[in-house]
């Protein structure tokens, strides 16, 4: 095997690239580091460190304690899990039904269907009309508000359809002379084959589900039916205060401020923690049907 010698000017171009891919990298790391060093610290310390914090202060586990013990975060936590299961199951089957749709060829009304569904990524009723639907529909003020109005993704769909068409047609049409069906196809030829696309929707639809809060806030106003990023909202922002009984703390304040970044480790892990596994797929899964297309 050939050895392709690089120029210095080359060999200079990739060091720069290298320095400034990890100066990035370090910008864009930095303040995840900082949360989770920040979470693990001393409140007292913290109130009298200055500059970066690059480990814990005295490490302590009393910021987790304070929230793990706080009510609203775990039924925040059961509350997402629902949308996310209930709502994933929904956007899964309902994208694939579409795609496959889209995916057969000399389909009736194809052309006609297909403007509808494209006519809704540009297009949209607005705030206030979609509210009223949710609420005419008995959907306001429920957890099913944050699943039904996001059943299906027009954008995700079509990207899923691009995928089907890469699969042989005469591999679909064996399965019709065997006796088999549309469903059957869908689900035990066409779906299986794609996998890795049907990995990018879970990543795509879960990570939507994972980190919504705009729908929680203009739909629900039960704060028990609040997702885990709505209760984190309201930490964060609106200012509520986690109650705590360690008394023996110096400055209260600055407990409550490693207590919100125990918060934000805890509602971001689980998804850093999943991603990973689904990375493997992401490249394969996003560009075989786009260039199939």
């Amino acid at each position: 095997m050939a050895v392709i010698k690089k120029s210095p000017a080359e060999r200079f171009g990739e060091a720069v690239n290298m320095v400034l891919l990890a100066a990035l990298a370090i910008v864009m790391l930095y303040p995840m580091w900082y949360e989770l060093c920040l979470s693990f610290s001393s409140a007292n310390l913290v109130a009298k460190h200055r500059g970066l914090l690059l480990w814990p202060l005295d490490f302590t586990t009393v910021p987790y304690e304070m929230v793990f013990s706080e009510q609203n975060i775990l039924r925040g936590f059961r509350n997402t899990m629902f949308v996310l299961v209930v709502g994933l199951s929904f956007n899964l089957v309902l994208t694939s039904l579409g795609a496959y749709f889209l995916s057969r060829k000399n389909v009736l009304w194809f052309k006609p269907v297909m403007v509808l569904f494209l006519i809704t990524m540009y297009f949209g009723g607005g705030l206030v009309p979609t509210w009223l639907n949710v609420k005419n529909l008995g959907l306001y003020n429920t957890l099913w508000a944050l699943v039904i109005p996001n059943a299906i993704s027009t954008f995700n769909m079509i990207l899923l359809r691009s995928y089907f068409t890469s699969i042989p047609d005469s591999l679909i049409e064996s399965v019709f002379v065997d006796g088999g069906g549309h469903f059957v196809t869908l689900f035990k030829i066409v779906i299986p084959l794609s996998l890795p696309a049907m990995m990018v929707m879970i990543l795509y639809y879960g990570v939507g589900h994972w980190n919504s809060w705009f729908d929680a806030f203009i739909y629900l106003r039960t704060e028990t039916l609040w997702p885990l990023q709505m209760v984190l909202r309201d930490f964060l922002i609106a200012g509520t205060e986690l109650d705590t009984k360690y008394e023996e703390a110096i400055n209260t304040e600055q407990l409550q401020e490693t207590a919100k970044a125990a918060i934000v480790i805890v509602t971001t892990l689980p998804i850093l923690a999943i991603y990973p596994f689904l990375q493997k797929y992401f490249v394969s899964g996003l560009m075989v049907g786009s260039l199939k297309e």
